[in-house]
C-alpha cells in the first residue's frame, strides 16, 4: 500500500507542473514568430555571427530545456497538462534530424493549430501560418521512412 502522503506529494508536483506548463506554453507560443513554420531555416540560426564558444553553448541549453520540455510533455499525456503542446515546444527546441516533420505534423492538427492560435489572438499576436502542402510532403516523408 502506497502512503498517503506519498499522494500527497505526487497530486503536488502534477499541480505544479500543470500551472507551470500553461505560462511557459503561453510565453514560447506568443513568442514564436507566425510565420516559423513557413520560412526556410539556416543551419546555425540565430547564433551564426557569435563566437564558436557561446554557439555550442546556447545549442547546449537549447538542447537541454528541449529535452525537460519533450519529457515533461509525455508526462502530461498522463497526468493534467498541456502535453501535445508542451511535446511541440520541446521539439522545436532541439537540434534533431526530422523535428521539422514531426512539428508540422504536430501543428497541422486543427485543433492543435486552434488552440496555438486562440493563445496568441488573446496577447494580440498574428496567427502561426502552416504551408499545408509542406506539412503533407513532411509528413509522407517521415511515413516512408519507418517502412
Amino acid at each position: 500500500m502506497i502512503p498517503a502522503s506519498v499522494w500527497i506529494g505526487l497530486s503536488a508536483v502534477s499541480a505544479l507542473m500543470f500551472v507551470g506548463s500553461l505560462f511557459v506554453l503561453r510565453f514560447l507560443l506568443i513568442r514564436m514568430p507566425a510565420d516559423y513554420f513557413v520560412r526556410e531555416r539556416q543551419a546555425g540560426g540565430d547564433w551564426l555571427g557569435q563566437h564558436p564558444a557561446m554557439r555550442v553553448l546556447a545549442t547546449l541549453i537549447k538542447n537541454v530545456v528541449g529535452v525537460v520540455l519533450l519529457v515533461l510533455g509525455v508526462i502530461m499525456l498522463f497526468t493534467p497538462g498541456q502535453g501535445v503542446l508542451l511535446i511541440l515546444v520541446g521539439v522545436s527546441l532541439l537540434d534533431v534530424p526530422g523535428k521539422r516533420a514531426i512539428e508540422l505534423r504536430i501543428v497541422s492538427n486543427p485543433t492543435v493549430l486552434r488552440t496555438i492560435n486562440h493563445l496568441r489572438a488573446k496577447a494580440g499576436r498574428p496567427p502561426i501560418v502552416v504551408d499545408e502542402e509542406r506539412a503533407q510532403r513532411a509528413t509522407s516523408a517521415q511515413r516512408a521512412s519507418r517502412r
